[in-house]
């Protein structure tokens, strides 16, 4: 699956076909085949996260973002759609990814959604609304609970999720979640009142207490927690034929974590977070904030798909409904990374240092390989077998190439 160039039709030319043009069609036809559903191809992602997932692991995590998908420039797909203004036109993918809930590894996304011209193209078994992001939200746990995960999932969203009345319709219905919520007004101990004069007071009975270093936004920082127990008893606001309306509901009670994140060296603020969740105490806060955390990775999916590994918003296939099908061919090699990633033995070690020497890509000294570094070493490494295979292995086709380079190239030799 690596892409070869910004105006490739389809994925790099084995080395054993004689003309890009017959891999090109072959690539077309694939992605063409009714056969060839989003549906089907999501399959072998679900298995993969299932043999992920140990049987004794109380949860992982569903982390749920959206990201557009840049085609302005690309005037042959008659499907994309204008997400806001006039030059913001493309595609808008809705992901659905399993992380370790440990490790904070990522491991397979298992559910996605394309906003086209033409309405949703989904991964479910169930149609997808055509309304705004949070109303797809219930329709993705909804499926996900049906995978068969021999574990708890947590569902994991930024603050856009920050709905009153969602929290109360995904507790009714039994999900787990843990959400960043804005500045908004609570009862607390009786009282009404915003997070930040919770924050102050919690702050002032010394009740932050310092658990982990991090890193935001690339500075080294430590984070502290503190944690309560709040109450949404006020009216949700509902956005209903263009009016805001408010919605009267059952009083929700949440536990609410504050992360708040200093600067190593001096001290300075560097982050606060208010997150939300209906998870059961058995889980400590810390833990929660450290999931909210690893929220990060979906970003680094996408990353990856973009312009961290695939050239996904350089991918020429003229429909929404073959982008989705490359995108989840594409998203099987990210999970294998991703596992090999995870892989902490002698043996994994040195082979992901060699992945990182064919990659070709530098980094900074004593970092470990990161994802998008180890699928280019993959996609070289892959490569190199193939062209091996179709030399049959012969060692005086090789020697022989190197003499005509040599020839051919005397500058070259040393």
């Amino acid at each position: 699956m690596q892409h070869s160039s910004a105006t490739a039709a389809g994925p790099s030319i084995p080395a054993e076909l004689a003309s890009s043009f017959s891999a090109t069609q072959a690539t077309w036809r694939f992605f063409a085949n009714a056969k060839v559903t989003p549906t089907a191809l999501v399959e072998p992602l679900r298995e993969f996260a299932r043999q992920q997932i140990g049987e004794e692991t109380p949860y992982v995590l569903a982390v749920v973002d959206w990201s557009k998908i840049d085609y302005r420039k690309h005037k042959a797909k008659e499907d994309i759609v204008q997400l806001t203004h006039q030059y913001d036109v493309g595609y808008e993918l809705t992901t659905q990814l399993l992380v370790d809930a440990q490790s904070g590894r990522p491991i397979a996304p298992i559910q996605s959604h394309l906003k086209t011209a033409e309405g949703y193209l989904t991964t479910a078994q169930t149609s997808v609304p055509d309304a705004h992001r949070l109303e797809q939200v219930a329709t993705l746990m909804s499926e996900a609970q049906t995978m068969c995960f021999q574990t708890k999932l947590v569902h994991v969203i930024d603050r856009e999720a920050d709905s009153v009345w969602h929290f109360r319709q995904w507790h009714s219905e039994g999900h787990l979640f843990v959400i960043r919520g804005d500045d908004r007004r609570v009862t607390w101990r009786g009282q009404s009142l915003m997070y930040r004069e919770i924050e102050a007071q919690l702050d002032a009975e010394g009740m932050f207490q310092p658990v982990r270093e991090v890193t935001i936004r690339g500075r080294k920082g430590v984070q502290h927690i503190a944690e309560t127990s709040i109450v949404l008893d006020r009216p949700a606001a509902r956005n209903v034929n263009g009016k805001t309306v408010y919605v009267p509901g059952e009083a929700l009670q949440l536990r609410l974590i504050i992360a708040k994140v200093y600067d190593s060296q001096t001290n300075d603020l560097l982050s606060t977070w208010y997150v939300l969740s209906n998870v059961s105490s058995d889980v400590a806060g810390s833990q929660i904030a450290l999931w909210y955390y690893y929220r990060w990775d979906i970003e680094s999916y996408f990353k990856l798909m973009k312009s961290g590994g695939h050239e996904l918003e350089h991918w020429q296939q003229e429909s929404g409904l073959a982008i989705l099908k490359r995108l989840l061919v594409a998203s099987m090699a990210s999970a294998t990374v991703w596992s090999l990633q995870g892989l902490d033995t002698q043996q994994a070690e040195e082979f992901k240092q060699t992945l990182a020497k064919l990659s070709g890509k530098s980094r900074k000294r004593g970092r470990p390989p990161t994802s998008g570094v180890l699928l280019s070493g993959l996609f070289v490494l892959l490569r190199i077998f193939d062209f091996l295979k179709d030399m049959n292995f012969d060692l005086a086709k090789i020697t022989q190439l190197q003499q005509t380079l040599a020839k051919l190239a005397p500058n070259l030799r040393e």
